[in-house]
């Protein structure tokens, strides 16, 4: 008789468990189905995350006059105009021969710096013993031709100047730009509603990774604008020193180009290189030993002085970042992989690794309460960070 109360008390804990299966289930499904939603809508979301970076990038230059005693308002509107003017000014002076020297670098000078190097190489294979069995090149041709009329091709698919593709980059142009000027409007707001969407205890702290965020992002930008703008200079300098043509359109490439970590540096070399070796052999190996001196400097040099404003990742997980942006969102994720990865690495490490896994004492650890966060939303593990003056509230709002 003693066993049957525990028989019949054991249907309770069998629907109780059944309940939960089904929630875990029901929210397995609706985590993938967000998951799915958001892949759809997979390049909107970049083009809105390109809003932010460019909001952040105006929101900066806008604390400038802040600090002379101009409102916020007042510092945006300076801000919008010197933009808007500087705009001009280099659409006027430096666009013309920019676009000139571009296409005569891409029509003339590049296609004949390729005949230069195939001459250049048939010359040395001459120098070769005559015994050494080396493939022909018709079968180099034969083997390179295919991926690079491929490399050709998407290059000239994504520069193509055709109606529809000019049409389709407008409408992103002028997306980005009027929900830029909106979040630079009142950004609280966007935070606010963006924070209300978390349960009322985790508010405090998406506040503090909100502006963790903001602190990368600036980070980011102030670092590469620095030596991307240096790295332009010197190449412009040196070029120039070396007599190689085109100066413009390649120092311009090379700022570019740095925008893009480990790949970018190798690719504006290129470039150069073929002009160079149109003129004399020796200016190309110069070429590419003045840029590898401007990367050693850049790394070495200019990198630190910016340290504590830049983005601290992994070179190995920079690289991951960017091959895994340009497959799933084109040239553009490209370019914006580094602060992806900055901003989904500071999320990982509040969410994921502090909030998550550091408080995981075993099957019965309980969750993170309001009364254990910061003032600020930091975590117990954060406390040095709490007194942080950079992730205080500004006074005249935040993007």
């Amino acid at each position: 008789m003693s066993e049957i109360p525990s028989r019949i008390g054991d249907d309770k804990p069998r629907e109780e468990v059944a309940a939960v299966t089904f929630a875990h289930w029901l929210g397995l499904g609706a985590l993938l189905g967000l998951l799915a939603l958001l892949w759809q809508i997979r390049q909107i979301l970049l083009l809105v995350f390109a809003a932010i970076v460019l909001a952040v990038a105006l929101d900066t230059l806008a604390q400038i006059p802040q600090r002379y005693g101009f409102r916020r308002g007042p510092s945006l509107l300076i801000t919008g105009l010197t933009v808007l003017v500087g705009a001009v000014l280099v659409g006027l002076i430096v666009v013309p021969p920019l676009l000139e020297q571009l296409r005569r670098l891409l029509t003339d000078v590049v296609p004949a710096g390729m005949v230069q190097a195939q001459r250049l190489f048939e010359s040395l294979i001459l120098l070769l013993p005559t015994d050494l069995e080396l493939p022909t090149l018709r079968e180099l041709a034969n083997s390179l031709v295919p991926q690079a009329t491929e490399l050709v091709r998407q290059v000239r698919d994504f520069f193509s100047q055709s109606f529809t593709a000019f049409f389709a980059t407008l409408l992103n142009f002028l997306f980005v730009l009027i929900l830029t000027i909106l979040l630079l409007v009142d950004p609280p707001a966007y935070s606010r509603a963006f924070v209300s969407v978390f349960p009322a205890f985790y508010r405090p702290r998406v506040r503090y990774i909100l502006k963790r965020c903001e602190l990368v992002l600036r980070g980011w930008l102030v670092g590469i604008l620095f030596t991307s703008t240096l790295v332009m200079v010197l190449s412009g300098i040196g070029l120039w020193i070396l007599g190689v043509p085109l100066i413009l359109a390649n120092a311009v490439l090379a700022g570019l180009f740095n925008f893009i970590p480990n790949i970018g540096p190798t690719l504006s070399v290129v470039a150069p290189m073929l002009v160079a070796l149109t003129d004399a052999p020796w200016k190309s190996l110069a070429v590419l030993g003045l840029y590898i001196f401007i990367q050693q400097l850049e790394s070495s040099v200019f990198t630190p002085l910016v340290m504590s404003r830049q983005v601290s990742l992994l070179p190995a997980l920079t690289l991951i970042a960017q091959i895994t942006s340009a497959f799933f969102f084109g040239v553009l994720g490209l370019f914006l992989a580094v602060p992806l990865a900055a901003i989904l690495q500071v999320w990982i490490q509040e969410v994921l690794i502090r909030d998550v896994l550091d408080p995981w004492r075993g099957p019965r650890a309980r969750p993170l309460l309001l009364s254990e966060l910061g003032r600020d939303g930091s975590s117990p593990s954060r406390q040095p960070e709490r007194t942080d003056p950079r992730l205080l509230p500004p006074s005249g709002g935040e993007v």
